[in-house]
């Protein structure tokens, strides 16, 4: 069983090596000068777009920080389902004999593969896992670990594998066993909400509490979809172009680790399971996850949000192994909602999106979800802080001049997104 406040603890203890084993790599004259130079463009493209003001130190540390957060979920998403047997063989650790079976699969792979290290042995576990069916969407293009893949040095990468592979020397036993019958994933928010405490700070992280989700769905999603239908007609402007095609949709655009996403997943497939109960399981999951999107600004929220949609998915068709799951569809995108997306329908009012995108940003995914007028149900827990990135502060004032006044809190541009999102009549919470 998982034991939530162990883990933290630990992997809070690992963030910070990994981040200096980063760090120390991509100083200009470190290990892998080619990733400071590649940084340093990087920094360079976003500061003309006003994306950031800060130093390029400033600016480094948190790309730092997202990618050791990046290695680490991964191999908490792999130990997931590897201790729970949805994939085989395990190949990071497990309880049991699996641990064994695991080292073995580390040792053939080093027998091919002479000259490599832990860290192309834990990419090409993740190749793997991006290859199954649904797999791509959590291992696959998405992940951050696949922007400059190299930074992290082998060494590093080894000791990330042995944190998994840690046995207790009083019970023989490993430290961390994933094994959970009931799938929670609840576990996951807190590592969102407290792995970084620069992270927290920065983006304000904090789960939104069931009740709290629990009170907003009961006020949107429902009566959303007792006015729409699960089948709502196209939305059209009112010369009668269409924007949005006809079925329900609701959207979190500032989803973390995707409460909301997560409740509102659950209660439309409920309501279709009853409308057509004939209809297979599989059929309708794929109908629910078409309903619901996110998007967030944080890379490592929107991969626990992808991860707890995907198992959700998986529970609700009864699916026990990811080779046997359909290529399941779900609309997330990491990015910020407020620079990215149209402000209106047509993009007649001259604000348009930012053009500048992160590389660990999917601009055509952005610009498929954050389309304004087309969301019958629109939720959010937006952060409640000032904007502290004189370039952020000011790019947000240009684009919501009319409300962003003085020390405005992000809260107020989030607000008008969330009416712009929704569709005429629609419900926001």
């Amino acid at each position: 069983m998982i034991d939530r406040q162990a883990l933290l603890k630990d992997l809070k203890g690992l963030l910070p090596r990994l981040e200096v084993d980063l760090r120390e790599r991509a100083e200009e004259h470190g290990d892998a000068p080619d990733i400071h130079g590649m940084l340093t463009v990087e920094y360079e493209k976003a500061r003309g777009a006003e994306r950031t003001a800060a130093s390029f130190e400033e600016w480094r540390a948190e790309g730092i920080t997202q990618k050791a957060a990046a290695w680490i979920l991964s191999c908490v998403f792999a130990r997931f389902l590897e201790d729970n047997g949805l994939v085989e063989p395990p190949r990071i650790s497990g309880p049991g004999d699996r641990l064994k079976r695991s080292r073995d699969e580390n040792e053939l792979y080093f027998r091919s593969h002479p000259t490599e290290t832990d860290r192309e042995y834990l990419l090409d576990v993740f190749a793997g896992l991006a290859a199954l069916p649904a797999g791509g969407d959590v291992f696959g293009k998405h992940n951050g670990i696949h922007v400059f893949p190299g930074w992290l040095s082998g060494d590093a990468a080894g000791e990330l594998l042995a944190f998994f592979q840690r046995i207790d020397a009083a019970s023989g036993a490993l430290v961390h066993d994933f094994t959970d019958g009931a799938w929670d994933t609840r576990f996951l928010g807190d590592l969102y909400q407290d792995l970084s405490e620069t992270a927290r700070k920065k983006y304000a992280l904090l789960q939104t509490p069931d009740f709290v989700e629990a009170f907003i769905l009961d006020r949107t999603l429902e009566p959303a979809l007792d006015e729409f239908g699960l089948d709502a007609p196209a939305i059209r402007t009112r010369t009668g172009m269409e924007i949005a095609p006809a079925g329900f949709r609701m959207i979190d655009p500032a989803c973390g680790p995707g409460h909301f996403l997560l409740g509102g997943f659950e209660r439309i497939y409920d309501r279709w399971a009853a409308a057509e109960p004939t209809v297979n399981s599989r059929v309708l999951v794929q109908r629910a996850l078409d309903s619901v999107h996110g998007v967030d600004v944080n890379p490592f929220a929107v991969a626990i949000a992808r991860f707890r949609l995907l198992l959700a998915a998986l529970g609700r068709c009864g699916v026990r192994r990811l080779k046997d799951s359909p290529n399941f569809r779900i609309n997330l995108a990491c990015g910020d909602s407020l620079r990215h997306g149209r402000l209106d329908q047509m993009g007649l009012d001259g604000r348009i999106e930012v053009e500048h995108h992160y590389q660990i940003e999917n601009i055509d995914d952005l610009r498929r979800i954050l389309r304004n007028g087309r969301y019958h149900a629109v939720v959010a827990n937006p952060p409640y802080i000032t904007v502290k990135d004189k370039a952020l502060n000011q790019a947000y004032r240009k684009r919501y001049g009319e409300v962003c006044y003085r020390q405005y809190s992000l809260a107020v541009p989030f607000l008008q997104r969330l009416f712009k999102l929704a569709c005429e009549g629609g419900f926001t919470g």
